[in-house]
């Protein structure tokens, strides 16, 4: 029995709050939603210095309630989740401030996360695992107001993809969430790889196949709205190095020989072996290490599978001679050595076999991959750009230079200075 365990970020957006706010004329407004934590804080309490750290940076400054206690009433009752470490919760509320708080702040203004940021962050240790999808959960926005970041206890912060692909880039996933509930993005966006969307089977669509149908990463292709929130994030975590790959991957075709099988594994290069062409000799591959550019004997260049040859071998082109002065030797026209027989030789003396030919997979599923994940970048651009005054190159420079330099240990000490 073959057992596969699959570890998928998802990001699972909820449905609007069902119940809203209502006020009386006679009411009074506060400074914030939370009165209860105007209440001073316990200087005696173990929590103390962390607790009056986040009053100061996210409370204060934002009216956010960070919630790193967490709290069962505000999560699915339908998993089975755990409190984030005190720890890990610690460093990820220094890293939400200094890799997106404190980025917005300076890209865009003070005002602009106090207007539209979340008002809620909720820390939760495990990720919610869903054994009917085998998909995990590692965030959630709810309602314009509130995220939820899982899988806080498995915070390695001497991991940066790790540090990327499960919180840096859910942070901005979700708070892209928050933002296209506040003004919707041009549906335009939605018609870009329209037909190729999978709300039910996304987990096990492979990377490649979805980068060539316009789509960042499987996840992205479940829906319209993720596919959007998606593009945002990943163009503002992910490395230039990051996104030549995903071009690449984007501008290839796939197949699969396995028909309609739903756990078919596609791939982007094939050959035939012993260079028969017949389709029962076709074998796919998809590792570039093993696509190669080969040059023949005569000078042209070709694509072949790694270093297999055929049982055939190179001819001279006749009419062949031989030398003279030492009779064991025989050139060709174009004045190569060849033996007897007028097979060419190397500078060995050996016969040179004929290499595998191997092909890309033609490009067949009506998308240009490549122009669909750009398009779908310029167009959350301009959104961004008319409806928030945000520059998303500037925020993704910004985003890049912290992530590359940010030093923990250094961040820990805003927490244990606190005054």
């Amino acid at each position: 029995m073959k057992v596969i365990k699959k570890y998928i970020s998802a990001f699972v957006m909820m449905s609007a709050l069902a119940m809203g706010f209502t006020s009386c004329s006679d009411d009074d407004f506060t400074e914030t939603i939370f009165p209860d934590q105007s209440e001073e804080l316990d200087p005696n309490s173990a929590t103390y210095k962390f607790d009056k750290w986040l009053k100061q940076n996210y409370l204060d400054v934002y009216n956010l309630d960070f919630r790193y206690k967490m709290q069962d009433v505000g999560t699915d009752m339908n998993y089975n989740l755990v409190p984030a470490t005190y720890q890990n919760a610690q460093d990820l509320a220094l890293l939400a401030k200094h890799l997106w708080f404190d980025v917005y702040n300076d890209v865009v203004g003070p005002n602009f996360l106090k207007e539209y940021g979340p008002r809620i962050i909720h820390l939760i240790g495990s990720p919610a695992y869903d054994p009917s999808t085998g998909t995990i959960t590692v965030g959630l926005a709810e309602g314009g107001i509130k995220v939820s970041l899982f899988r806080v206890n498995a915070l390695d912060l001497n991991s940066p993809d790790q540090l990327n692909e499960y919180y840096f880039k859910t942070m901005h996933h979700e708070f892209a969430h928050i933002l296209h509930q506040t003004k919707t993005y041009p549906a335009k966006f939605n018609t870009i790889s329209v037909g190729k969307y999978d709300g039910s089977n996304w987990q096990d669509r492979q990377e490649g196949v979805v980068l060539s149908c316009g789509f960042v990463t499987p996840y992205a292709s479940s829906a319209y709205r993720e596919d959007f929130a998606e593009i945002i994030a990943n163009y503002i975590v992910k490395t230039d190095a990051q996104w030549k790959r995903f071009y690449n991957l984007a501008s290839r075709g796939w197949a699969t020989p396995s028909g309609d099988d739903p756990n078919a594994v596609y791939y982007c290069y094939y050959y035939y072996k012993d260079n028969v062409v017949d389709e029962e000799k076709k074998q796919y591959f998809s590792d570039d290490d093993l696509f190669n550019e080969y040059v023949t004997p005569n000078g042209d260049t070709i694509n072949v599978y790694s270093n297999q040859v055929t049982n055939e071998f190179y001819r001279g082109e006749a009419p062949y001679t031989q030398d003279a002065d030492n009779p064991g030797k025989y050139f060709d026209a174009k004045n190569r050595p060849v033996d007897e027989s007028g097979f060419l030789l190397d500078e060995r003396g050996n016969k040179i076999a004929i290499p595998v030919t191997a092909y890309k997979v033609e490009d067949k599923d009506g998308i240009d991959g490549v122009a669909a994940l750009k398009e779908k970048i310029q167009i959350a651009r301009d959104w961004l750009r008319d409806s928030f005054g945000v520059d998303l190159d500037k925020l993704r420079e910004e985003v890049q230079k912290r992530q590359a330099t940010f030093d923990i240990n250094e961040l820990r000490k805003q927490i244990e200075n606190v005054q």
